[in-house]
C-alpha cells in the first residue's frame, strides 16, 4: 500500500511584512565573521522568523487557516507504528542450589535462677554478763593427824577376879532409907594396868536414881590392885554389885 505524501499548503497572507534591506558593509571592516559572529547572526535570523510568525498568528484569517491545515500536517509527522517484536523465550530454569543445612544449635542448660535471699532478722545482741561475786573458796581442811592405834579393848574378867586394895564404902542415902528405897545396883567398871578406876557405868539399875548415884560415888572411892596376866599388868573390865536393903 502506497502512502500519499502530505501536501503543505501555505496559507495566503494578506500582506507580507517588509524585509529589512541589507546594510552596506562598513568601510575598513572584513566581510568574514568568526564562529561567534556566525552563531549570533543565525540566532538573530531565527528570532526574526519567530517574531514574524507570531505576528502573522495575531491576524484572525491567518490563525483560522493554520487551524484548518493542522490535521494534514500531523498526518505526515506521525510515523507508522512498528510491527510488534517477537517475545523472547523464557530462560531455561537453572537448577536451584540447596543451601547447606544449618548446624544444629546446642542449647546450653538453663542457668538456675538463684533463690531470693531469705530475710533473716539478726539475733538480738546478748546482754552483757553481770558480774558474779564469787565467794572465796574455804581454806582446805588440815590434813588429818595420824591417830595412834587404839589400844586393845580391856579384857572382861569375872567379879571374883577383881581385887581391891581399898574396898568401896557402902553409903545408904538417908532419903532412900526414909522412903524405904532398896535394891541391887550392878556397875561395869574399867581398871587400868596401874590399878586406877578408868570408867564406871550402871550396867543394871536398882529402879531408884538415888541408889544408882550412891553406888557410882562409892566405887570411885575404891583402890584396885593391878591385874597381871603372863607377868604383865593389863586393863580389865568387871561387874561390881551393890546391895541396898533395909
Amino acid at each position: 500500500m502506497t502512502t500519499a505524501s502530505p501536501v503543505f499548503v501555505e496559507p495566503a497572507s494578506p500582506a507580507a511584512p517588509a524585509r529589512p534591506l541589507p546594510l552596506p558593509p562598513l568601510p575598513g571592516r572584513s566581510d568574514e565573521l568568526g564562529p561567534q559572529g556566525r552563531r549570533a547572526l543565525i540566532g538573530g535570523v531565527v528570532a526574526a522568523h519567530l517574531v514574524g510568525g507570531w505576528a502573522l498568528l495575531q491576524i484572525d484569517a491567518v490563525r483560522n487557516a493554520v487551524i484548518d491545515a493542522a490535521p494534514v500536517l500531523m498526518v505526515d509527522m506521525i510515523a507508522p507504528a512498528e510491527p510488534p517484536k517477537p517475545t523472547p523465550p523464557p530462560p531455561a530454569p537453572q537448577p536451584r542450589k540447596l543451601a547447606p543445612a544449618p548446624a544444629p544449635l546446642i542449647a546450653a542448660a538453663p542457668t538456675p535462677t538463684p533463690a531470693p535471699p531469705a530475710f533473716v532478722a539478726p539475733p538480738p545482741e546478748p546482754a552483757p554478763p553481770q558480774p558474779v561475786n564469787v565467794a572465796p573458796a574455804p581454806p582446805a581442811p588440815p590434813a588429818p593427824v595420824a591417830q595412834p592405834p587404839a589400844p586393845p579393848a580391856p579384857k572382861l574378867i569375872p567379879p571374883s577376879a577383881l581385887r581391891y586394895v581399898k574396898e568401896p564404902p557402902q553409903d545408904y542415902p538417908l532419903l532412900s532409907r526414909r522412903a524405904k528405897e532398896q535394891g541391887i545396883v550392878t556397875l561395869r567398871v574399867t581398871v587400868d594396868a596401874s590399878g586406877h578406876l578408868k570408867d564406871a557405868t550402871v550396867h543394871k539399875s536398882s529402879g531408884f536414881e538415888r541408889l544408882d548415884q550412891a553406888a557410882l560415888q562409892s566405887i570411885r572411892k575404891a583402890v584396885f590392885s593391878p591385874y597381871v596376866e603372863n607377868g604383865k599388868a593389863i586393863d580389865v573390865q568387871a561387874l561390881a554389885a551393890f546391895d541396898y536393903s533395909l
